[in-house]
């Protein structure tokens, strides 16, 4: 880790100095009230980190501090991954982005789609269209996820054992074909809905690739890339390194959960969707080769216009997640928001009414983590912590509002 710090001065880079310190001013006080554990937070320029700050503890109860080598579990920061790991194989032509799912999962062929009654009498009907990997990429598969509990589908999710994790000793094939058995929310293409369509890309890259989703990602993302310390568990020996995970109990009192020791175990179902962990340098260099168009220190993943591509807008005419969407999660905003191929895309940022550039794309995850990189601008950010759920508190805004402020270039 000893490569992973900060490399510019503020003013080098167009940025005040006391301004950016306004970012962990305005952090610290969430610790020290108790509500978040702990924090870490980087920012970058040029490809170069001008910021990289830590605060709080990585486990409370041991009182153990967050460190710049601390493991996060990523969560949805995951799906971007994923994402890039199918358009790896998209360029490659392994697959199409119009190619149905069911040429790489056959049990698909036969989905249904809920058209009325409830979760134990669901009225369906046929697919009007197949379901494809661009469906998958854009979240516009009818896929949902059963822990929103908006939808009699989520319902039959839950049932099912798929609520925030997968019945025990399932596989990621396992998965899919149960959820094949399950009616999607709506026609592919007709509606926006953050849901488990990652997931099922994520199979989609195992079935094109002739590779299990961590083998994958070992050997053509990590491993060129130096993140070294990334995968689906954690290895015993950096064990003490993993921040425990946190809920807000009563009073606001934070608490930690019980699944907080299940990253150590090597899961059956290899989440494309959310089951990735590692240190916040890992995903520093996945988002310098978002950065870099799919390129960084000399190792290209992606050709420049495939990211361009990622990056642009993808919903029908143009259209935001809240006119587009289901708002029922709170990794991204919904106004002046689009979606790309794996990204929350800036539309519009006088509609999101907060700082922001056109153009600017990333994520978050279920645990309050969250990143972005804006090409305008030429910068990344990165927040790490570990509260669940990620619509705790406004972390994101804050921290897009704090990041922008310090710049006076």
């Amino acid at each position: 880790m000893a490569d992973f710090g900060v490399e510019a001065e503020a003013g080098e880079l167009g940025f005040d100095q006391e301004r950016l310190a306004r970012i962990d001013r305005y952090f610290r006080p969430y610790v020290d009230d108790g509500r978040l554990p702990g924090w870490l937070i980087t920012v970058s320029r040029g490809g170069r980190l001008v910021h990289l700050s830590t605060y709080g503890h990585r486990d409370v109860e041991s009182g153990r501090p967050v460190e710049p080598d601390t493991l996060w579990r990523w969560y949805s920061m995951t799906k971007p991954v994923t994402s890039v790991a199918a358009m790896m194989l998209y360029e490659e032509g392994a697959l199409q982005l119009t190619d149905p799912v069911e040429r790489f999962i056959p049990s698909f062929a036969g989905l249904r789609v809920f058209a009325g009654g409830s979760d134990l009498q669901p009225v369906t009907v046929p697919l009007a269209r197949p379901m494809t990997v661009w469906h998958l990429l854009t979240h516009t598969a009818g896929l949902t996820y059963g822990f929103l509990r908006a939808h009699p589908v989520d319902a039959m999710l839950r049932a099912r054992g798929f609520e925030w994790g997968t019945p025990e000793g399932f596989t990621l094939a396992d998965s899919c074909d149960a959820w094949a058995g399950i009616p999607l929310l709506f026609q592919p293409g007709a509606e926006w809905n953050y849901s488990l369509a990652t997931d099922v890309l994520g199979r989609v890259v195992e079935v094109a690739s002739g590779q299990s989703l961590d083998a994958f990602f070992r050997t053509r993302i990590f491993e060129p890339l130096g993140m070294k310390e990334t995968g689906f568990h954690v290895p015993e020996e950096r064990a003490d390194r993993l921040a425990s995970l946190y809920v807000r109990g009563p009073g606001g009192v934070l608490s930690r959960t019980g699944t907080s020791g299940r990253a150590q175990t090597p899961p059956a179902h290899l989440s494309g969707g959310g089951g990735l962990i590692g240190p916040a340098s890992d995903y520093h260099r996945f988002t310098r080769m978002l950065r870099g168009r799919g390129a960084v220190d000399g190792v290209r993943l992606l050709g420049s216009r495939t990211v361009d591509h990622m990056a642009r807008n993808q919903l029908p005419g143009g259209a935001d997640l809240e006119g587009f969407g289901r708002r029922l999660f709170a990794e991204t905003a919904f106004e002046g928001t689009g979606f790309g191929l794996g990204f929350s895309v800036v539309t519009d940022p006088v509609a999101l009414h907060g700082l922001a550039s056109r153009g600017e794309y990333g994520w978050g995850g279920a645990a309050s983590t969250a990143f972005w990189v804006d090409p305008r601008e030429d910068i990344t950010v990165s927040f790490f912590t570990q509260l669940m759920p990620s619509s705790t508190y406004p972390i994101r805004a804050y921290l897009r509002s704090l990041v922008r402020q310090a710049l006076v270039d």
